[in-house]
């Protein structure tokens, strides 16, 4: 025997502290990416803060509750045009409502039909 000569259970001693180790990493990596994620998250919501009115705000976070997914991407759209320099001022809820209309037109023209 030589001294690489392991029992069953130390080799099994030795995957459970790699799994654990392979584990810890892991979960930091989620942690790094979570905070990352919750970072842009606040200064999405701070930009949208400094571009919408609070009807606007509440309009949008009403959306969110039944549409999240169109939410974000009216999200991204706005603050797109704010870095643009396409915004004069703040946005209202009016404007909002137009701007809705636009996306959801663009949506509906979008869907393909099968006869």
């Amino acid at each position: 025997m030589s001294g690489e000569d392991y029992s069953d259970e130390e080799l099994e001693e030795l995957r459970r502290r790699r799994m654990a180790q392979l584990q810890q990493r892991a979960s930091s990596d989620d942690q790094r990416r979570s905070q990352a994620q919750q970072q842009v998250e606040r200064q999405k919501q701070a930009i949208i803060r400094k571009i919408l009115t609070p009807e606007a705000r509440q309009r949008l976070t009403n959306i969110r509750m039944v549409k999240p997914e169109f939410a974000e991407e009216l999200e991204m759209q706005l603050i797109q045009l704010a870095q643009s320099g396409r915004l004069q001022g703040q946005v209202t809820d009016e404007q909002l409502k137009r701007t809705l209309v636009q996306l959801q037109g663009q949506k509906k023209e979008i869907k393909i039909r099968r006869g």
